[in-house]
């Protein structure tokens, strides 16, 4: 009898201790990030975060984390995570050449379709690869037309809410099924004897642009080196311009992307000995009886996924959209609403109410974008709870001091170095950043961190490290 009064007394004594404890251990940390909130938090500016603990299954932290919030490139998440948890995910992204006619005695009688699937990673191999597909056909002449279909979206070649003045920067390329090489031009500049023109090299190689050369090698009084072009008259001439003291390059979106690869795709089946009408038109493949297709490119669903989370590319992520609303609805003709009413179903399908936020696109370059902390959080934890979409998704995302848009940040000696793998998010004002961290404790955390009002991202970009710093350090 003595001996269960004295296990009982140790018992009592023993769970307020330990209680007191897991209290005494939680304040600890929320005081830590309440105190970097007071003091850390650029002046003039607003935050709002969710920390919740996956291994434990709770909240660990909340700060205005119901707050709308402009989520710049942490859109991306919602986007991807929802189209990764699509059955058809895993289809990748298709190219294809057909051909409508006969062909006889080297000819074809018909017309040629480029058929565009908005693949986002389709660059200069992939394109030399259709024509030498096109090319070992049994056909050297084609006399009908060559089409380009581009009918798997609309025409709108920009995000709702994009800035239009964003052009011509790279980020902001003219969106179509077809793409070549993202839209883009990449000069490089390599410098010659000192008050001489730059030599320079453009890729892909096309007569679709011009080139201005203004440059001046070891010259620093020619000025800060840049790439741009006649993009108020909707032109594409590239005028590279500035001091060239080393190797530099430069890139630039063209106007616009559909023409940019069906000029191109013409050049080189003209450059392969194939005669091919003097100009290209759109038009839809109505496939028949006499339809063919003679050449296939295909894109991993990887392959994209990384550029969207590493790189933070604005194209992968509105392709995906794009291909999200063709999956999820079964049409042949995609407009972003379509991919935006996908990811609504499942804000809904999460507990949440779609109408509480607005997304007006894939990418998060829209100013028009509100979402929340928590509204991150639940798509972190949905992706968590679903092995197929979270393998892809922790695969692709940057890593803290090691790769992609942390590389540059969360240093080696810093607790988050190698332990955050999360998604950056910034654009004038607002800085962002959403993810997963691992605690000294071997917790599994998701976390998001909107800061807006800040126009310094380095002031809220090491105010993000430090509340993942602290986390990471535990309770």
């Amino acid at each position: 009898m003595k001996k269960y009064l004295l296990s009982l007394v140790l018992s009592l004594l023993f769970i307020p201790v330990t209680v007191w404890g897991q209290n005494t251990a939680a304040k600890g940390l929320s005081s830590r990030l309440d105190t970097l909130i007071k003091y850390q938090l650029p002046v003039g500016s607003n935050v709002g975060i969710s920390i919740y603990d996956l291994t434990d299954g709770k909240s660990l932290y909340t700060y205005q984390a119901d707050k709308l919030s402009r989520p710049a490139s942490t859109m991306k998440l919602l986007t991807t995570i929802t189209a990764l948890s699509h059955p058809d995910a895993d289809d990748p992204f298709k190219t294809e050449v057909w051909y409508q006619g006969v062909i006889e005695q080297d000819t074809l009688k018909g017309d040629l379709y480029v058929v565009g699937g908005y693949d986002p990673e389709f660059g200069d191999e992939a394109l030399d690869s259709l024509v030498n597909a096109v090319s070992r056909f049994p056909f050297s002449v084609i006399s009908g037309h060559v089409y380009g279909d581009v009918s798997m979206k609309d025409s709108i070649y920009w995000g709702s809410g994009w800035a239009w003045d964003d052009t011509p920067a790279s980020y902001q390329p003219y969106l179509s099924p077809l793409m070549l090489n993202k839209g883009l031009v990449t000069v490089t500049a390599s410098p010659g004897e000192r008050g001489h023109l730059a030599s320079l090299d453009c890729v892909p190689a096309s007569s679709y642009y011009t080139v201005t050369n203004e440059t001046k090698s070891r010259t620093p009084a020619a000025g800060r080196f840049g790439v741009s072009r006649d993009w108020l008259q909707n032109g594409n001439n590239i005028v590279v311009k500035g001091n060239v003291e080393g190797k530099r390059t430069g890139m630039v979106n063209i106007y616009s992307s559909r023409d940019f690869f069906m000029h191109t795709f013409l050049e080189r089946l003209q450059a392969k000995g194939i005669q091919c009408p003097v100009n290209y038109a759109f038009n839809e493949l109505q496939k028949d009886s006499l339809s063919v297709q003679i050449a296939l490119f295909e894109t991993a669903i990887q392959d994209v996924i990384n550029q969207i989370m590493k790189e933070s590319d604005n194209l992968n992520a509105e392709a995906l959209l794009c291909r999200l609303g063709a999956q999820a609805t079964g049409k042949k003709h995609i407009s972003d609403e379509d991919g935006l009413s996908v990811i609504r179903k499942q804000i809904k399908a999460l507990g949440e109410d779609p109408d509480y936020y607005k997304l007006a696109d894939g990418c998060g370059l829209s100013n028009y974008n509100y979402i929340s902390p928590n509204l991150l959080i639940a798509f972190l934890k949905f992706a968590y709870s679903r092995t197929d979409v979270f393998q892809k998704l922790y695969k692709a995302l940057p890593i803290g001091g090691v790769d992609g848009t942390l590389k540059y940040r969360m240093k080696r000696g810093t607790p988050s170095y190698k332990n955050v793998h999360a998604k950056t998010g910034s654009f004038t004002a607002i800085n962002c950043l959403a993810g997963y961290l691992r605690t000294t404790n071997g917790h599994e955390i998701a976390f998001a961190i909107m800061n807006q009002n800040v126009l310094s991202g380095a002031k809220a970009r090491a105010f993000q490290d430090a509340v993942c710093d602290e986390v990471i350090r535990g309770r």
